[in-house]
């Protein structure tokens, strides 16, 4: 029986058990090389001779995938396949999978939990009571939802999510993807809209977009004065989805009223970051993919992307 190398550029896990445990109830003979990269230069020579892949932060640009000799798969923990070059990985062959499905209810429950909370103000009046302030004034004004505009930018399964669970909150529902059509979106009782009109007429905006060329930046200086007094914005996307000085700008002028982010440009947050000095801004840790059962799911998915490759089957959740 052939024997396959796998690596592992690097992980965030305790173990991994869920991975091992694919590995070898697939059959094949898989030699399992746990590595930590951070560099380049790093997966290089921990990869070089590598049949696949798994890959969480490390890079592979086009520098690294053009020193592999013999990678045939590639498969990323998470929806985002950003730290690949796809271009030179189809060039060379090279199967690019992800997994797509793995917490959309996570998300799109942790979407809900940051609007309401920032919303409510409920982080704001808890802290005051806990400082001996019993006075539900000391908060920003709070304003109903019915009649508010809620956009969601990008129509994919976490927004569609997202659109089910806040509908019944009174918002009127717009979204623009380029890629979905103004009949899909109707059947969520979401009106298709162009992206400026997204951007300027709603009360929310939600992000939800892949990070590629076309989104790096969606927010950005150029655009930030136009959007609407008092919006509130909400990233469970990617961060360089919103430019931060702009994020910045935006509320220090008081266009923008708030955000809640689960991601930003540089994870983590650089200490003393003016983000940091908001009371108006909500920062989580890249948690919102997280439950128990997400990272189990997320974990095996990933492990049978490679076996399934390895076994000269087109994986799952191949992506390139």
């Amino acid at each position: 029986m052939m024997a396959f190398k796998v690596v592992i550029t690097d992980y965030e896990f305790d173990k991994l058990n869920y991975e091992e445990k694919v590995f070898k109830e697939s059959g094949l003979d898989i030699n399992f090389v746990k590595a930590q990269c951070r560099t380049e230069q790093e997966v290089i020579e921990a990869a070089k001779d590598a049949d696949a892949i798994i890959n969480q932060y490390a890079p592979l640009n086009a520098k690294v995938l053009n020193e592999l000799t013999n990678c045939k798969v590639i498969s990323r923990y998470g929806v985002g396949v950003d730290t690949i070059d796809l271009e030179v990985a189809k060039q060379k062959g090279i199967a690019v999978c992800n997994v797509p499905d793995y917490g959309i209810e996570e998300v799109s429950n942790h979407a809900l939990a940051l609007l309401m909370s920032w919303s409510r103000k409920i982080v704001e009046l808890n802290n005051a009571v806990k400082n001996g302030n019993w006075d539900f004034s000391i908060s920003p004004p709070v304003y109903r939802f019915k009649n508010r505009i809620f956009a969601v930018i990008g129509f994919g399964k976490i927004p569609r999510r997202v659109i089910e669970k806040v509908q019944p909150l009174g918002f009127t529902l717009v979204g623009y993807d380029p890629f979905v059509s103004a009949e899909e979106m109707a059947k969520y009782n979401v009106k298709k809209v162009e992206l400026d009109e997204a951007l300027t007429q709603s009360d929310v905006i939600s992000l939800h977009v892949p990070l590629v060329k076309d989104t790096h930046h969606l927010i950005n200086l150029g655009n930030v004065n136009d959007l609407k007094d008092g919006v509130f914005i909400l990233n469970t996307a990617r961060g360089p989805i919103i430019e931060t000085e702009a994020l910045i700008q935006g509320l220090r002028s008081g266009k923008i009223a708030g955000a809640a982010l689960d991601v930003v440009e540089i994870e983590p947050v650089p200490e003393g970051h003016e983000l940091l000095g908001f009371s108006n801004v909500y920062i989580t840790p890249h948690s919102a993919f997280y439950s128990v059962e997400a990272v189990e799911e997320l974990r095996t998915k990933t492990a049978r992307n490679i076996v399934e490759a390895l076994e000269g089957s087109v994986p799952t959740y191949q992506v390139v």
